[in-house]
């Protein structure tokens, strides 16, 4: 029988880790949302209770793709009270009464929320019937999270607000009008966003190169995927989990130079099993001086075997299937609610983009990559869908008003809308980062590999949304406009 893997530092950093992160959320929302963020603050912490009550309740196993899921989740959380006090603001902004605009801003918010978070519930329902092992954890946070976060987006936060406004609370200044914003001409320069990302995403594929020819390997694969070396070894005493990660770990490191270090206990002994990277003849001896010489433990007690994957071929081709098939659904549900498939394929194209550059973070800081980087590129997929929806939702609303199908007009729409929902994307992306950044900084190693990705794919999805996939639509609208003009000519 064996302890815990990844053992109670890492629970106790990843819940410090969330705790202050939402703490830093709610601050965050008030100071920039007034009384609407005093209210987004309360209804996060009715969402963070329901969600650890749904977990306790239908007794969910937690992972670190799980703790992805939930991560995914918040953020989402979040930006739909972004998205609704927003409008409320805008409505404000015309000129609408407190009420009016606040009756109005859940209203037009709607679509956006849901079109954002099914979306997202349409991937995780794929990929938890047809992922397997961590895949499926996520996929059950994930949906968990959406689930509870539109509920409380769209009726706590709803009851909420309409009860400090009954209660006296009616003055404008209490919650903001939206700000005239400089118009920014995206679209000219979408040449350049484009050559930027290429740059980006051949330089990984040069990293490819390099890593296969030095190491035989592309990316940096762990224990999960290609088995390694595992070290059992008879104690002087018994350790807990949180002093083998403090004090046994950092030297099975730095003897094989590499961050994928697993470390269990043997339960009722002194014994330890350490699980590496494939170890040569040298570096097994090496490791073993180590252990003799910082913890006098007799070579006699000291055993080394190798071992294979836990990851089978089939649960890689489970886990790929798994995210193209999501793939393919999600692209079906935007095509088919913005009846335009211009939509769908931009959004894809945007994902792709958003894959290739985190791929390019793992290749470049050689990253071991696990069953977390499955986690991650699943938590990348749908934080950047959700956030390119928001914008293509402004882009829907405006068509529907103006009728001027050129190219400048096409190109006022993208460049409008992406300025009407910039301080949606910033705010959202800042208030998910923080909690992101958090585990990085408090967490173990493995939450540290985990995190440092989804930094750089959270920043790479409001990226893309902004300056490509917009961008993309236009380019694609744009040639549908020649196209026509050839066939009248």
């Amino acid at each position: 029988v064996v302890g815990a893997q990844l053992g109670e530092e890492a629970i106790s950093t990843s819940l410090k880790a969330a705790a202050i992160g939402l703490i830093i959320v709610m601050i965050f929302m008030i100071v920039q949302y007034l009384l609407p963020g005093v209210v987004s603050a309360i209804s996060l912490a009715v969402y963070t209770t329901l969600v650890i009550a749904a977990l306790y309740l239908l007794e969910v196993t937690l992972t670190l793709p799980g703790i992805a899921g939930i991560i995914l989740s918040i953020g989402m959380a979040v930006d739909a009270n972004v998205i609704i006090f927003a409008r409320i603001r805008e409505e404000l902004a015309a000129g609408k009464s407190v009420a009016t605009a606040i009756e109005n801003g859940f209203a037009r918010a709607r679509s956006a929320i849901l079109d954002g978070n099914i979306t997202t519930l349409i991937a995780a329902a794929v990929l938890g019937l047809r992922g397997s092992g961590s895949v499926k954890g996520f996929a059950s946070t994930l949906a968990i999270g959406i689930v509870l976060s539109m509920f409380t987006c769209m009726v706590v936060t709803k009851l909420l607000l309409q009860a400090v406004y009954a209660l006296g609370l009616r003055d404008e200044k209490f919650y903001g009008k939206a700000k005239e914003r400089k118009p920014v001409n995206f679209v000219s320069k979408v040449g350049i966003f484009i050559t930027i990302s290429c740059l980006i995403i051949a330089s990984g594929f040069i990293g490819m190169g390099v890593h296969k020819a030095n190491s035989g390997n592309i990316l940096n694969y762990s224990l999960e995927f290609k088995g390694g070396t595992s070290t059992s070894v008879v104690m002087d005493k018994k350790y807990t989990i949180k002093e083998i990660d403090k004090e046994i770990v950092p030297l099975v490191e730095e003897v094989t130079g590499d961050g994928n270090v697993q470390a269990q206990a043997v339960e009722g002994t002194k014994q330890i099993v350490i699980k590496t990277r494939t170890l040569s003849l040298d570096e097994r001896e090496a490791l073993n001086k180590t252990l003799e010489e910082n913890f006098k433990v007799d070579e006699a007690d000291i055993t080394s075997e190798s071992i294979s994957s836990t990851v089978s071929d089939e649960m890689k081709t489970d886990a790929i299937v798994a995210v193209v098939i999501a793939t393919i659904c999600m692209l079906i549900y935007i095509w088919f609610r913005f009846k335009d498939i211009r939509f769908a394929a931009s959004a894809v194209i945007a994902l792709g983009h958003d894959v290739l550059i985190v791929l390019t973070c793992y290749v470049i800081a050689w990253i071991s990559v696990g069953n977390t980087f499955i986690a991650c590129m699943l938590t990348i997929i749908g934080y950047s869908i959700n956030n390119t929806i928001v914008i293509f939702d402004r882009i829907r609303e405006t068509l529907k008003t103006r009728h001027d199908q050129t190219k400048e007009a096409y190109r006022d729409i993208v460049n409008k809308s992406i300025m009407q929902t910039m301080s949606r994307s910033v705010n959202t992306s800042i208030t998910t980062f923080v909690m992101v950044l958090l585990l990085y900084i408090l967490g173990v190693t493995s939450i540290r590999e985990f995190a440092l990705p989804l930094m750089v794919g959270l920043l790479c999805g409001t990226y893309s949304s902004i300056c490509l996939a917009s961008e993309i639509w236009y380019l694609f609208r744009v040639r549908s406009l020649k196209t026509a003009d050839k066939k009248k000519k």
